[in-house]
């Protein structure tokens, strides 16, 4: 999003004395012109933006420039404040809470956003290493964990994403020869290569990072009113339609079809099926396969 990119600007520009509109496209993987319009925007909101020629020339902030209340609204504040804090939960990068008391001083924090899990000491690990080697242009090899089995893949890293409550790699792979999106969960025992590379062009297409998580296909379940709470918990109360029984209709697109049927099974006898047919299906096989495995232990 061009909101996140002016902000990545923005803050390079604020812990670093001058960068180059090169250096600034190739870490967004975006043209030149773009960040050249980038920086058109920044000025124009009101930041001292100053461009040198020649060898040694750049991009800068006018020296001694820090944020003032003048030039973002309170709220604007507290939003970058919330986001920036949600940012320091999954980072050890001192720059960050630098930056956040540079610009909170008394703006109102009323909202905390802590992006970390049960990994949080692994995933600070991942996230660092990750924006270390983008920003070097080094590979990375790592065990990935999938449906297929275990794989080590060496990649090119070109961004981290945080989406539907779990971080993921974008890069190109060079086992696949091809641009993939990875799970951090699901990687482990990362490491640098000794390997350099270019940023590659990305296709547009692969720009499209929404495409990996379409809901392309459809699933219709019926409920028990008990589990109502757990329903809205995940998908909100618009997700199904209560019946006059007072079970709950829910018909809802999924991407992951193991993701979806997991989250079926923690319902067990509060939920019912109704399409797609091979989902149902492989639902109740895995069910006789987890009884049979009970009636087998305890024999």
């Amino acid at each position: 999003m061009k909101i996140d990119r002016l902000l990545g600007i923005l803050t390079q520009l604020l812990n670093r004395k001058i960068v180059t509109a090169p250096q600034i496209a190739e870490y967004f993987g975006v043209s030149r012109r773009t960040i050249l319009r980038d920086i058109d925007d920044l000025d124009k909101a009101g930041f001292p933006i100053v461009t040198r020629q020649g060898y040694g020339g750049g991009i800068s902030l006018m020296e001694g420039f820090t944020f003032d209340n003048k030039l973002l609204k309170r709220d604007d504040l507290s939003q970058i404040i919330t986001g920036l804090k949600g940012l320091e939960s999954v980072s050890d990068d001192s720059q960050i809470g630098d930056l956040i008391n540079r610009i909170s001083r008394d703006t109102e924090d009323s909202v905390n956003i802590d992006l970390a899990s049960h990994y949080k000491k692994s995933l600070m690990g991942k996230i660092s290493m990750l924006k270390e080697a983008i920003g070097k242009h080094f590979c990375i090899s790592f065990t990935y964990y999938s449906k297929t089995g275990e794989e080590i893949r060496v990649v090119e890293p070109c961004r981290v994403h945080y989406r539907w409550s779990d971080w993921y790699l974008f890069g190109y792979c060079r086992n696949r020869e091809n641009f993939r999106m990875f799970k951090l969960n699901r990687l482990w025992r990362l490491e640098h290569t000794s390997l350099s590379y270019e940023m590659r062009v990305i296709p547009e297409e692969e720009q499209d990072h929404d495409r990996y998580f379409r809901d392309e296909k459809m699933v219709e379940v019926l409920f028990d009113n008990s589990v109502k709470y757990r329903v809205i918990e995940s998908y909100g109360p618009d997700s199904f339609h209560e019946r006059v029984d007072g079970t709950l209709h829910f018909i809802r697109g999924y991407t992951d079809r193991e993701f979806i049927m997991s989250w079926i099974l923690g319902f067990g006898d509060k939920a019912l099926v109704i399409s797609p047919q091979d989902l149902a299906e492989e639902i109740c096989e895995r069910l006789k396969k987890i009884v049979g495995k009970y009636l087998n232990y305890n024999e």
